[in-house]
Order: structure tokens, then C-alpha cells, then sequence
């Protein structure tokens, strides 16, 4: 009797530090059968049929969400500790230069202008290459996955060839979601290049997506033009910088997208700060979206776009982070300036967007404007499991009081503990999956070298 106690209570003993382990298994994640985020202290959903839900569960089962809810059940699923932890959909960033964190920091007393004529026009004619593209992207990616973004939308300068090549490389490499917008123009090796990537890359990978990027302007018609052709040809949406500057509407913009039937639904128009009501109304005929880059925004002294009025006209909007002249990938941060400045400007507390207003725009809002709402963007069972999951026990999160608003307004990139994408964790217990030291160092050397290229 003896010996079978002994027996059984050492059996115990094993199955109890075996559900442990379990539960901190840093094998959760493969994208391979089943994870389960047991006893969530909270799961928002964005999903309004399923609103915000407390000691549940999220049940992941290869690359989709396949329920949440209370006491889920999952033999064989790898468990992820849950407990005191707040799990919500992935951030969906609509707008960023993933090579600029290669120029962090430069120009930071220029408008929008003398910033691009100091930090990124001159790289046109230089020869910034594929290695550079790849190092400069490659650390943004981990630093993007690090703040919960599990789409990225990277507008690529392609400056030749080899750099488009080995920006995009990057991304592929990165495991997010993407879009990839090539930025074209009327040169036809740029036409060539972007049919050879979808064909060759984009429609090969699950994850990817992409449009054609380009600037309207009135000395850029032609270009303008031959890019809209290109993406009717591609059956691809465009990508435009719109109205961001105080200089933007005598290049008249608008008028340029006009003739070449650039406006039309799907169109992406980043920014879009200096418009007046007439051109809203017009965006707004079109289904325009429209990508909200707070931190950019103020960084170049560029204005405050009115998101309330086109919140009015029903406009779609999301966030983006803009690369080089937000100088962070934290999401988070973004959403609190969103909220900030339209309450500094209006002196209104409640004005649009309030704390939930930015959780939305950031996931579901995001996922609407690129079209993708019925993938990801919500904790929807059958979407996609893209995903992040939150630690509030932390010095600058706790106590509770009221979590939605305190991941607007507390939460910083150090906060998010598990990061998921089509099942796969890019993060886990903490910490950003990858080399992330030689990520830095070759990062450091293509910014040495990219620094030369400018003359500073």
C-alpha cells in the first residue's frame, strides 16, 4: 500500500510540474496544432457580438482563432498562462517606411521638406542598396512586433531595384502580415520590378498583400498616371501621401488624382491634414481611407489632420507610424497622441477619438481600411490568430482601475509579453523571437553607411 502511495503521489508530483510547464512552454506558438491562452483576466475582442469578456479563454488552433470563451477545452493544445493578463487583437499599422529606422533621429529641427531634402531624397541617386533595405526594414519589423503590430502596411521608396528586393526580403523574413506598396512611378524598370515581386514573391506568400505607391502632385502627372494603370493592370489599390504638408495644396493633389482616376474605393491616402470641407466631402464619395499619423504628424510640424470630421462623413481611418519621423514603432504612444491632440486642440474631452475610438481604429479600423476585416483585426473564432497578449501587473500598468482606457493611456511596448501571427509567436514571454543583436549591429553598419551617402 505503501509503495503505491508512493507511486501515485509521485505520479502527481510529475503531472502537476508537466501542467506547469505547460503553461510557460516556450513551444506554444509553433503554428502547429493547438495553443490555448487559458484564464485571460480579460479578452477584448473588438468583435461587437462578442464585446469585452473576463476569466476567459482563447483557443488558437493553427492559424486561426477557433473559439473564446470560459473553460475552453483542448486536449493536447499548449497553454499559455493567461492570469492577469489582458489578450486583445494585434495592431494594425496602415503607414510606415520600414528602412527609415536607418535614419532615426535626422533632421529633427525640419518640417516635412527640409526633412526629406536632408534624410531621404538625396538616397535617390546614391548607392544605398538591397543590404541596407534589408537592414534598416529587418529591425523595424522587430521593433513593430515588439509593440503588438501584427499587420504592417511599408510604403518602399525603391530607390533601385536591389533595395526593393531586400526591403521586401525583410518582411518575409519578419513573419508579420503585410502590404507591401511599391512605389512606382513612370519609369518602366519600376512597372517591371513590381510585376516581377507579386508574381514572383506576393502571391506566393499567404501573409502578403500590395499596392502601388506614388506622390500626386502637379509635377508628377505622368507618373501619377502610369502608376494607376499599373495597379488596375496588377489588381491592386494605390498608397498616396496626401495633403500632409502646409505646402502639399498648391501641388494640387487632388486635382492630379482626379484626372487620373485615382479616386475610387480602396484608395489609401496617408495623412491628409490639410484638406477643406469640399475635399473631405469628395474623399468621402469615394471611399477613400485614409492612414492617421499623429506622431509624424507633430514631428514635422506638419498640423492636426481632422479625424472628428471624418469620423462625420464616415470616412474609414486607421493608424500608421510613418517610419523615420515617428522615431518609435510604439503603437500605444500612438493611439495616446491620436486622443491627445484633438483634446488639446478642441479643449474637449470627449472629442473624437476617445480611448476605445483609438483601440478600434488601431485593430478593426485598421483591418477595415485595408480591406481586410473579415481576416483579422477582431478576436472573431475562424479569423485569423493575430494576436497580442498583455501583462497589467506591471510597475507602469498597475493597479486596475480601468484596463480599455489604461492600454491607451498606461501600456508601453515592454507590457506586451506574447505576440502571435497566423498562429506563430514573433514574441514570447517577453521577448522578441530572433537575433535581434546582430539585427542591431547590421542595422548600426547600414546606417554608417547610409549616413555617408547624405554627406552628415
Amino acid at each position: 500500500m505503501a509503495k503505491r502511495l508512493f507511486v501515485l503521489t509521485l505520479a502527481l508530483v510529475i503531472g502537476c510540474v508537466f501542467l506547469v510547464r505547460l503553461g510557460t512552454d516556450d513551444d506554444a506558438g509553433s503554428g502547429v496544432g493547438k495553443t490555448l491562452i487559458r484564464n485571460a483576466s480579460m479578452v477584448l475582442t473588438m468583435d461587437p457580438a462578442l464585446g469585452t469578456l473576463e476569466n476567459a479563454d482563447v483557443l488558437i488552433d493553427g492559424d486561426r482563432i477557433a473559439a473564446v470563451g470560459p473553460g475552453l477545452q483542448a486536449a493536447g493544445a499548449k497553454v499559455v498562462d493567461g492570469r492577469n493578463k489582458i489578450v486583445m487583437p494585434g495592431f494594425v499599422d496602415l503607414h510606415t517606411h520600414l528602412w527609415q529606422s536607418l535614419i532615426r533621429g535626422c533632421a529633427t529641427d525640419k518640417e516635412l521638406n527640409g526633412w526629406l531634402g536632408g534624410c531621404v531624397l538625396p538616397l535617390g541617386t546614391s548607392p544605398v542598396d538591397g543590404a541596407d533595405a534589408y537592414a534598416g526594414a529587418r529591425l523595424s519589423t522587430l521593433d513593430a512586433i515588439s509593440t503588438g503590430v501584427t499587420t504592417v502596411t511599408d510604403w518602399s521608396h525603391a530607390f533601385n531595384a536591389d533595395f526593393a528586393r531586400g526591403n521586401l526580403r525583410a518582411l518575409t523574413d519578419s513573419g508579420q502580415r503585410f502590404v507591401f506598396s511599391f512605389g512606382a512611378g513612370k519609369d518602366p524598370w519600376k512597372a517591371d520590378e513590381a510585376r516581377r515581386l507579386k508574381k514572383d514573391v506576393i502571391d506566393r506568400n499567404p501573409l502578403a498583400h500590395m499596392m502601388i505607391g506614388t506622390h500626386p502632385a502637379n509635377w508628377n502627372v505622368a507618373g501619377v498616371a502610369a502608376s494607376q494603370r499599373l495597379a488596375d493592370e496588377l489588381g491592386v489599390p494605390m498608397n498616396v501621401h496626401l495633403l500632409e504638408s502646409p505646402a502639399d495644396p498648391a501641388t494640387e493633389q487632388m486635382a492630379v488624382l482626379r484626372q487620373a482616376g485615382a479616386l475610387r474605393p480602396g484608395l489609401l491616402a496617408n495623412h491628409v491634414v490639410h484638406t477643406t470641407d469640399a475635399e473631405l466631402d469628395e474623399l468621402a464619395a469615394h471611399d477613400v481611407r485614409v492612414a492617421h499619423n499623429p506622431l509624424s504628424n507633430m514631428r514635422l510640424a506638419s498640423g492636426i489632420a481632422r479625424v472628428p470630421d471624418m469620423k462625420a462623413r464616415n470616412i474609414k481611418v486607421g493608424l500608421g507610424l510613418d517610419g523615420g519621423t515617428n522615431d518609435t514603432s510604439d503603437m500605444f504612444n500612438n493611439m495616446r497622441v491620436a486622443v491627445g491632440l484633438q483634446r488639446a486642440q478642441s479643449t474637449d474631452p470627449a472629442r473624437y477619438p476617445t480611448p476605445s475610438d483609438v483601440l478600434r481604429m488601431a485593430t478593426l479600423g485598421g483591418a477595415e481600411v485595408l480591406g481586410l476585416e473579415k481576416e483579422i483585426g477582431s478576436l472573431t473564432p475562424g479569423k485569423k490568430a493575430d494576436l497580442q497578449v498583455i501583462d497589467t501587473q506591471a510597475l507602469n500598468f498597475a493597479p486596475k482601475v480601468d484596463w480599455p482606457s489604461q492600454l491607451v493611456f498606461n501600456t508601453q511596448p515592454v507590457n506586451v509579453q506574447w505576440v502571435f501571427v497566423n498562429g506563430v509567436a514573433l514574441k514570447k514571454n517577453g521577448k522578441v523571437v530572433g537575433d535581434t543583436e546582430r539585427v542591431v549591429a547590421d542595422a548600426q553598419a547600414a546606417a554608417d553607411r547610409v549616413r555617408k551617402y547624405l554627406g552628415r
